[in-house]
């Protein structure tokens, strides 16, 4: 900082007066320098920060969007009805520009509706028709959901000799006395899960057709298929947990907290088994389990059985469970190279810029060997990514080493955004 109260300049001599403009020069430089490193830093923590919240703004923007949109489906009924005029007047005269429409799929069922002309004789001079030819086009139909009722009937029969009943067994049901069948039940879980379709919407779309199910019927159906797939979802964690290697991350998912109609976060939590790059034929496998915060002793519960390479990001909840050699971490280049793409969009420099094309490389090089047999892989990674990651290595450690103690304290130059930490789980 300079400082404010100068000395007597009255009393000082020109050598005195010299030092003092030199000295004042210099601490005016160095806060300068000292500002525009501030600057950076900021700029790099606001775009982060601002990365961060896009989806919370995102909702505050849902009124207009909805205004929007509304407009823009105002505009095109508009135009859908313009082009419809003007097709029925252009009818008679095709275009040879119209571009044709997509075949309709040969598996969907067709009706054929055979349209004959009003009289079997010429309107101009009364002769006799002969077909030479037809015109066919196509119209998509839909035929709205429909539902049946399934009686499951059970005669008794009483035995003439010693009068004991004998009944069949009354067939299985997913959920045990439950109303539901097996496709209708499968459709709300889909509806639900596979189009985020919420139950009470579900609710509403069976009243319009003639089905009355309240939200709490659904909300039990859901209950009581999850408890139904609960083995099938174990099967799927046994399998991914045999893997040698898999892929963990989390993400957070806005649950709806009860009774006040607010919404907090919970986890979801990713484990991948993938080994169809690596040249396997094992099935692919993801397996998913919530928790309502993102303390570390869940990925410690969820990996208790798992013996082998994790990769996933630095979340320090993980490092725990690396201690005992039982789990080795494999770091993500996803991860690191994510840091270095955040500056470089805001600030870019030849060290972001070196990284960027140093790591590009390396995956090129893993796009050329993705799904070959492990041998050449390893081969082709020992020639030729295996100096791409020694000299990006000492690249980044030369840079560090030349940075001032400021500098990695405060992370404002892009080299403090390379893991050296974790170079060798990069490797």
């Amino acid at each position: 900082m300079i400082s404010a109260a100068l000395p007597d300049l009255d009393a000082l001599d020109m050598e005195a007066l010299k030092a003092l403009v030199m000295a004042q020069h210099s601490e005016l430089l160095d806060q300068r320098k000292s500002n525009a490193q501030e600057i950076e830093r900021l700029k790099l923590i606001i775009e982060k920060y601002r990365r961060m919240i896009f989806g919370r703004k995102s909702e505050k923007l849902t009124a207009q969007l909805e205004q929007l949109e509304f407009r823009l489906k105002e505009l095109e009924t508009t135009q859908a009805a313009d082009e419809a005029v003007q097709a029925a007047k252009e009818a008679t005269q095709p275009s040879s520009t119209q571009t044709a429409a997509k075949p309709l799929p040969e598996d969907l069922p067709r009706e054929v509706i055979t349209h004959l002309p009003e009289h079997n004789f010429c309107p101009d001079c009364g002769g006799a028709l002969r077909q030479f030819g037809e015109d066919v086009s196509e119209q998509l139909e839909r035929i709205p959901a429909t539902y049946k009722v399934i009686r499951h009937v059970r005669p008794k029969f009483a035995c003439a000799g010693c009068e004991r009943v004998v009944e069949a067994p009354a067939p299985a049901r997913p959920i045990e006395h439950g109303l539901p069948g097996p496709s209708l039940l499968a459709h709300v879980l889909v509806s639900k899960y596979g189009s985020y379709l919420p139950l009470y919407r579900q609710s509403e779309i069976f009243a319009r057709e003639g089905v009355g199910f309240d939200r709490s019927t659904l909300a039990g159906w859901v209950g009581a298929a999850s408890e139904l797939l609960a083995r099938l979802v174990d099967e799927i964690r046994k399998h991914v947990m045999a893997a040698s290697k898999i892929h963990a991350d989390d993400t957070p998912v806005p649950v709806l907290a009860p009774g006040d109609g607010k919404t907090r976060t919970g986890r979801l939590w990713t484990y991948v088994r993938d080994d169809r790059p690596a040249g396997y034929t094992t099935p692919a496998a993801v397996w998913f389990a919530y928790s309502e915060d993102r303390k570390g002793e869940h990925p410690r519960r969820h990996l208790k059985d798992f013996k082998g390479a994790l990769q996933a990001d630095a979340y320090a909840g993980l490092h725990h469970i690396y201690g005992d050699g039982t789990i080795y971490e494999v770091s993500c280049w996803a991860h690191a190279r994510r840091k270095f793409h955040d500056i470089h969009v805001v600030h870019a420099s030849p060290t972001t810029t070196e990284a960027m094309d140093r790591i590009g490389a390396l995956y090129g090089i893993e796009e050329e060997i993705r799904g070959k047999p492990v041998d050449l892989r390893r081969s082709v990674r020992q020639a030729r990514a295996k100096p791409l990651l020694d000299d990006l290595r000492r690249s980044m450690e030369k840079t560090l080493g030349s940075l001032s103690a400021k500098k990695r304290y405060c992370g404002s130059h892009p080299i403090c955004a390379f893991p050296l930490a974790r170079s060798d789980a990069l490797r």
